[in-house]
């Protein structure tokens, strides 16, 4: 069997990584698999970028123009909205005539259009989309917010100013994605359980197969190591505790670093001694525009891409601490298990399928900076922090190992029915 999996990037974004990990799992289970994409920054043969790199610019650039010229000119949630109305064909690429199946992904910002989506639907060839996100059910938003429109007819949308209109870019985004699904069965997989419940609310994807699969993860490269050992190959504190925070952009609301600063601010009044003896580190773009906000000593790390970096940074860490307002199935919180890492984060999105509570780490009460700085309290203090490091490196071997994913995914592929001629 021949996968072609389709993704914006080869490795930047979770979705990025996510689609990576897949294609080596799959290529380790006996599936040829190859990826497609428009950013390429890496060496390997089996990701393939677009040959129309030119067009793929004009499109991203044309595609951020129209949102921009209905946001009146804001810059403003610019890049929290994807309409799709641009993008490369690949119907014509030798990849994907020699493909099986068609394994779409995160396709956003120019990559593909609608319309070529729609193109892939009519070929013939077996198509399953990973979502990674809500985008697919939803006309334009990436996250609902709240929002339910989506269950019956996006319109009149709350992240366009004054909420738009009954024929605003939502609106109309929203019957193009019906035409693009008008009688083509497409087999929907999302990572988290919560994503899938949300998702078959979507009135879009009604007729449409959604099962759920976890992402992989190689527990050969992301594995548990010495402590100590780690945090001096991270230019980390050996002494003391740390509590890691991860995000690619560090300043992203959705990541809610708003109530890690409170959390951390309450922990360290409540309990002086963390003071003099717990760093916070911080792994990601603009994270020093933190550190002065926080009650803690921090240590920025700033963007890192060298896999072995990120790995000793996870097991240099005590407790890893993720308070997301929205979040589908965090890598960083499989990574961090994989290292044998305890967790902290809110009860929202897939991050309670990832933390079983007080087993694995700790699931706060949404939006709760107090309950965060319990569970990181009760991970640092008093739970069996060796209990609570094993049953995360099991979790992750049980659920979330290559094997046990490529075979799921295989699967899927082969209960795929082949569309109409």
């Amino acid at each position: 069997m021949r996968v072609l999996i389709v993704n914006t990037s080869a490795h930047t974004g979770g979705a990025a990584v996510a689609a990576n990990r897949l294609m080596e799992a799959l290529n380790n289970n006996g599936v040829k698999a190859k990826m497609l994409v428009r950013d390429k920054d890496t060496e390997q043969l089996t990701v393939v970028q677009h040959p129309q790199q030119r067009r793929l610019r004009w499109a991203f650039l044309w595609e951020r123009l129209v949102i921009w010229m209905r946001l009146h000119l804001q810059r403003k949630r610019l890049f929290e909205v994807d309409i799709a109305n641009a993008g490369a064909d690949i119907t014509q690429l030798p990849e994907f005539r020699e493909a099986d199946v068609i394994h779409l992904h995160w396709v956003n910002q120019g990559m593909l259009s609608l319309r070529q989506i729609g193109k892939i639907l009519r070929t013939g060839k077996r198509v399953v989309w990973t979502m990674h996100d809500l985008w697919p059910a939803t006309a334009i938003c990436h996250y609902a917010r709240g929002c339910e429109r989506y269950q019956t007819a996006c319109q009149q949308c709350p992240l366009l100013p004054g909420g738009g209109s009954v024929n605003d870019l939502a609106a109309r985004t929203w019957r193009r994605k019906q035409q693009m699904l008008d009688g083509q069965r497409v087999r929907f997989v999302t990572c988290s359980q919560w994503l899938r419940d949300e998702a078959a609310k979507s009135a879009l994807l009604s007729q449409q197969y959604i099962t759920n699969i976890p992402n992989p993860i190689d527990t050969r490269v992301f594995r548990q190591t010495d402590k100590q050992a780690a945090r001096r190959a991270a230019g980390l504190p050996v002494e003391g505790r740390i509590i890691l925070f991860v995000s690619q952009r560090v300043t992203d609301e959705r990541k809610g670093v708003s109530f890690l600063v409170e959390a951390i601010r309450q922990l360290a009044d409540a309990h002086p001694d963390y003071r003099e003896n717990t760093h916070v580190a911080v792994l990601g773009g603009h994270a020093e525009d933190i550190a002065s906000q926080l009650a803690l000593p921090m240590v920025p790390l700033g963007y890192v891409s060298d896999v072995q970096r990120i790995v000793n940074v996870y097991n240099a860490a005590d407790v890893f601490v993720l308070p997301s307002l929205e979040d589908n199935l965090p890598n960083t919180l499989m990574e961090a298990m994989a290292c044998g890492v305890p967790c902290v984060g809110f009860r929202v999105g897939g991050i309670p399928e990832m933390i079983d509570h007080r087993t694995t780490g700790y699931v706060a009460r949404f939006r709760d900076a107090a309950d965060l700085a319990a569970g990181l309290h009760w991970v640092l203090r008093e739970a069996d922090y060796a209990a609570l490091s094993s049953a995360c490196l099991a979790k992750v071997a049980r659920d979330y190992s290559q094997q046990s994913v490529a075979q799921r995914y295989i699967k899927v592929y082969e209960s795929v029915t082949l569309p109409k001629p």
